[in-house]
């Protein structure tokens, strides 16, 4: 029986949701090593939502994050609020500007940011039961805030700025390029840059698939 690993989604499109390219490629590299997804989103408005052709805030449009990671999940999505860490083996969370928009506001409050409560409460119920957490681009700044107080190993690559608002908020970051990972293995924590610094759809994916095989041997 494959593992059961939570997937948790923050939209559909890399300026107000989950980075497609980034979920997909997870997906992708569960789906190979025969692991079971729990795809989910909370169930909210998002932020905003940006015109992905042009770049601008549509000021006149809303949108739902579960409707919209619906979209990539095929329709087979979960509110995140019914999901508990006791029927998972792992838990990862691919990247996106609505890991920092949606799931938290790093993107806009940086190292003052607050992490939406279902999305806390289930990175702390996973990690507090020992099973290992993974998380792609510009997602570790969540797992920064939530576990901020273990002082977690993780990385967004290179990115100075970024690197000092995830270590003000206690974590050690560590420098990565695009096709590796950090793990944190006293945590059980994976991290890869990906599109922080990826320039190349098939860099992204190995550092991604790296970084799934990681989070599957921990769980």
């Amino acid at each position: 029986m494959g593992k059961k690993v939570g997937v948790i989604l923050s939209g559909c499109g890399v300026y107000d949701g989950s980075e497609i390219h980034e979920a997909v490629l997870t997906m992708l590299a569960l789906d190979r090593r025969g692991a079971e997804m729990v795809l989910c989103a909370p169930d909210m408005a998002q932020m905003h939502v940006v015109n992905h052709l042009t770049g601008e805030v549509a000021g006149d449009e809303e949108r739902n994050v579960l409707v919209e990671s619906a979209r990539i999940a095929r329709g087979e999505i979960r509110d995140l609020a019914t999901v508990k860490a006791d029927e998972l083996d792992a838990l990862i969370l691919p990247g996106g500007f609505g890991a920092a928009k949606n799931l938290c506001d790093f993107a806009v409050k940086g190292a003052d940011c607050s992490v939406h409560p279902e999305v806390a409460r289930l990175v702390r119920e996973v990690h507090a039961q020992g099973k290992p957490v993974a998380a792609v681009c510009i997602a570790p700044a969540l797992i920064a805030k939530v576990l901020g107080s273990e002082a977690p190993e993780l990385t967004i690559g290179t990115d100075e700025a970024t690197a000092g608002a995830l270590e003000a908020m206690g974590a050690r970051h560590v420098a990565c390029p695009v096709k590796e990972f950090v793990v944190d293995r006293e945590r059980k924590l994976v991290s890869t840059p990906a599109y922080m610094l990826g320039q190349r759809i098939s860099e992204v994916a190995e550092g991604i698939d790296r970084t799934v095989e990681a989070l599957l041997d921990l769980a």
